[in-house]
């Protein structure tokens, strides 16, 4: 006569395996270390006016003076401490940054749960549309979209939220399709669950980690985008602090003054390195569910 297994019995399932798994993952260097270090940067970026030592718009010394303890980062042709002005610029872009993915986010996932929960000719509808979105070149796109707006931060935020859903919406209607082919959305049905209750209380938690890896590589992505636009000209006038302009205004110094055009590069880099750093990081952390 077998022995019944029990809770306590040594070929029983532990209980929250899945949960210490993934504790156990976060731990490791190679997934910890990057969310740490995108979480300490975002909280820097964004806490950048409070840690800013001086005034973005105000000089706040003799221009072009080299980094020093004064100025950590130097002076530009102003006067004005470009620290304080990197903080300030890194802050505006990772606002931007989560203002466009929240809204693509938003969208996207509406228009691609309402694809792959209809199915048929909406379905079929929706897709063309966002294959149409998908096509165009989203740069282009958003450099026409800017230039019929005006050139403005603003404005830029619109002209990427235009280009930026379509990407969710193929996660999110992928996800959707999968889901309904499974036993269990079957049974679902059997039991006359709305497709309403069935998207929002089984299929929507599921797609999240899809969605949440995707939304973190887009803010290196994004980061790039908007600094190469302000770089461009398209973004906010001078004096705004934006970390593409102030490249682009710094170009005529550089082998003068090589940290006026320099810094605020640097600053584009590494919020674009951290965010995809940390993105692989949380594939890893997010692979088993």
């Amino acid at each position: 006569m077998s022995a019944a297994v029990g809770p306590g019995s040594p070929s029983a399932p532990a209980r929250g395996t899945r949960r210490d798994g993934g504790w156990a993952r976060l731990a490791r260097p190679a997934v910890g270390v990057p969310l740490a270090a995108a979480c300490a940067l975002a909280a820097v970026a964004l806490l950048g006016p409070l840690l800013a030592p001086h005034d973005p718009l105000f000089p706040a010394g003799d221009p072009f003076l080299p980094p020093s303890a004064a100025h950590p980062l130097g002076t530009d042709s102003v006067g004005r401490d470009l620290l304080s002005r990197v903080l300030a610029g890194a802050q505006s872009t990772l606002l931007a940054a989560f203002v466009v993915i929240a809204s693509g986010i938003a969208v996207g996932a509406a228009i691609g749960l309402l694809a792959g929960m209809a199915g048929g000719i909406l379905d079929h509808l929706l897709m063309r549309a966002t294959d149409a979105f998908l096509a165009m070149p989203a740069p282009i796109l958003a450099i026409a979209v800017v230039g019929a707006l005006g050139a403005s931060l603003e404005n830029t935020v619109i002209a990427m939220v235009v280009v930026w859903w379509p990407l969710y919406a193929r996660i999110v209607r992928g996800e959707a399709r999968a889901f309904l082919a499974r036993p269990a959305a079957a049974a679902a049905r059997l039991n006359r669950i709305g497709a309403l209750r069935l998207g929002l209380r089984h299929l929507l938690p599921g797609m999240a980690p899809p969605v949440a890896i995707a939304a973190t590589f887009d803010v290196g992505l994004l980061v790039l985008m908007l600094a190469g636009l302000s770089f461009l000209g398209l973004g906010s006038p001078s004096p705004a602090p934006e970390l593409g302009a102030m490249s682009a205004r710094g170009l005529a110094y550089l082998l003068q003054y090589w940290w006026v055009p320099v810094m605020p590069g640097l600053a584009v880099f590494l919020l674009s390195y951290v965010a995809n750093f940390a993105g692989d990081a949380l594939r890893d952390l997010m692979e088993d569910r």
